[in-house]
């Protein structure tokens, strides 16, 4: 049995990016920053250190994840994809060269942010 499961929890570092492919398929990316901290044992120093994360989202949940802004705290579901491209040449570089992308194909987004304080006020004042 095989399984490409990821679970990540962050923040998005900038709003969504809608694109369209060359057949007119439109699809979110999503930049999303983990982090991961520790202590160094022999000093006691906090270190820490932020990965960022492409994500691609198809579809409904697409056009979700296009209404999400810089600061979303997310929980993402996907599975981890692997393509590669061709960089041009350009004046500096002599030749062609194939680049490698690691990106996080999403299947579920969950909003991990509380309402504003005005939001639940106003939700309450209506119930």
């Amino acid at each position: 049995m095989y399984a490409n499961r990821v679970s990540l929890t962050g923040f998005l570092g900038k709003d969504a990016e809608v694109k369209t492919t060359r057949n007119n398929a439109s699809f979110t990316v999503l930049s999303l920053a983990t982090k991961r901290s520790w202590k160094k044992r022999d000093t006691g120093e906090r270190l820490s250190q932020t990965t960022w994360h492409r994500v691609i989202v198809w579809g409904r949940l697409g056009e979700y994840a296009a209404t999400l802004t810089k600061g979303a705290h997310l929980q993402i579901e996907g599975e981890i994809r692997t393509r590669e491209y061709v960089q041009k040449a350009n004046g500096d570089q002599s030749a062609e060269a194939v680049k490698t992308i690691t990106e996080i194909r999403a299947t579920a987004i969950a909003k991990l942010d509380r309402p504003k304080k005005d939001e639940a006020e106003s939700e309450g004042a209506a119930a």
